[in-house]
């Protein structure tokens, strides 16, 4: 009786639904694929060449509308000649105050080397103890905000007035402007570290110096070097015209000089060579941060 009453289409359910396949998710086309992977080489190709190509242009353009309207100004293909004589013998030396444009650029090198190391040597330390010791930041912050919005140069009459000389007048105004970008960021690096491993040096009963190399140097280090380029780049940009006052042989002097024999295609040479080398300053500390911290450091 009971197997009268089982239905017959049990059995060719059950085989039927053991038969069917789970439905399979549609593939995109190849073709597609390909089609977006090109597109994004040519976005990115577009966005590293192209983009910088049509800024250069640009830039040609205007300044060939320029010489236009003025006849004076140095057209840019008079301009490249004059770079191409410039450059055939950048050392070239005739006399003290008649050297090459690579002499002039090694002498403001070594004077932005000079300043910004002692910058460096005081900054860095002395804003590891403003962040650390609230003391001396109660100290020295009404200091900091008072001289920090002076103008570099003029700090260069008292450079000038004591060491009674150009070239150390000229780093002593270096070391002025860049040393307050390093006491800031290095004051706020060490500020900004996480209480808890503070509070776990205190419990480890760590010592003031290796709560320094261990716990604040590693954690301050990207605000240190944000400082440092910072600080390279306003010394580069202060040495120019500081040597327009002082003289002496020095890629702002020479400017000056070329200023007064109205050669202007070398000034131009010059502003473009003074970019360049502020250019591979900052990308030098750039890769400089990249290889010492974890973080991503944009230009």
């Amino acid at each position: 009786m009971n197997a009268m009453l089982k239905p017959d289409s049990a059995e060719p359910v059950a085989a039927a639904a053991a038969d069917e396949k789970p439905a399979r998710r549609p593939r995109r086309p190849l073709a597609a694929n390909t089609t977006a992977r090109a597109r994004a080489k040519i976005s990115a190709t577009a966005l590293k060449i192209i983009a910088p190509l049509l800024g250069a242009a640009l830039l040609v353009l205007v300044w060939q509308i320029i010489t236009v309207k003025n006849s004076t100004f140095p057209t840019p293909a008079a301009t490249l000649q004059e770079a191409i004589k410039l450059f055939s013998d950048p050392f070239y030396r005739n006399s003290p105050n008649d050297q090459g444009i690579g002499w002039n650029l090694l002498a403001s090198l070594q004077r932005v080397g000079m300043g910004f190391g002692l910058a460096a040597l005081v900054g860095i330390p002395l804003g590891f103890l403003i962040g650390r010791v609230q003391f001396v930041n109660a100290m020295f912050s009404p200091i900091i905000s008072l001289l920090k919005p002076v103008s570099p140069l003029a700090w260069l009459p008292i450079g000038l007035l004591v060491f009674k000389s150009a070239n150390p007048a000229a780093i002593w105004s270096i070391f002025i402007c860049s040393i307050w970008p390093m006491i800031i960021n290095t004051a706020i690096g060490v500020q900004r570290v996480p209480q808890d491993y503070m509070n776990v040096a205190r419990v480890l009963n760590l010592s003031e110096w290796k709560i320094l190399t261990k716990i604040l140097l590693p954690s301050a280090l990207p605000f240190v070097l944000t400082g440092v380029r910072l600080s390279i780049g306003t010394a580069w940009l202060v040495i120019v015209a500081a040597e327009m006052l002082t003289g002496g042989v020095g890629i702002g002097f020479w400017v000056w000089d070329e200023w007064n024999n109205l050669n202007v295609p070398h000034i131009i040479i010059a502003i473009g060579a003074i970019g360049l080398v502020g250019l591979l300053l900052e990308q030098a500390l750039v890769a400089l941060a990249r290889a010492f911290t974890y973080e991503q450091v944009s230009n």
